[in-house]
C-alpha cells in the first residue's frame, strides 16, 4: 500500500509499516502545501493512505468522495503505537 506521512506525523512509524510503500510530505517537496491540494495531489500519485496529525482536516476539507483513507493521528506523545497487531494481518 502506498502510504503518506503529512507533516508533523512522526517519521520512526515507518518503521511499523514494513511491506508498505511509507513516503513524506517532505520527502515528495510537498512540506508547504496545503491539506486541499495535498489530498488532490497524494490521489493523483496513487495513495491509499494520508497519515496526519491535524485534527482540524475533516473541519477544513471536504473529506466525502475521497480516493485515499485518511488517518489522524490524535497524539504522537507516546511513539509506542499499538497498531502492529492491525497491520500484521492486512
Amino acid at each position: 500500500m502506498k502510504i503518506l506521512f503529512d507533516q508533523g506525523t512522526p517519521v520512526p512509524l515507518r518503521a511499523k509499516l514494513l511491506g508498505h510503500e511509507v513516503d513524506t510530505a517532505y520527502e515528495k517537496g510537498w512540506a508547504n502545501i496545503q491539506n486541499g491540494d495535498l489530498l488532490k495531489m497524494a490521489e493523483n500519485e496513487g495513495y491509499a493512505l494520508l497519515v496526519s496529525t491535524d485534527q482540524n482536516m475533516k473541519y477544513q476539507q471536504n473529506l466525502e468522495g475521497r480516493k485515499m483513507a485518511i488517518l489522524i493521528l490524535l497524539t504522537v506523545a507516546a511513539l509506542e503505537i499499538t497498531i502492529r497487531p492491525y497491520l500484521t494481518n492486512h
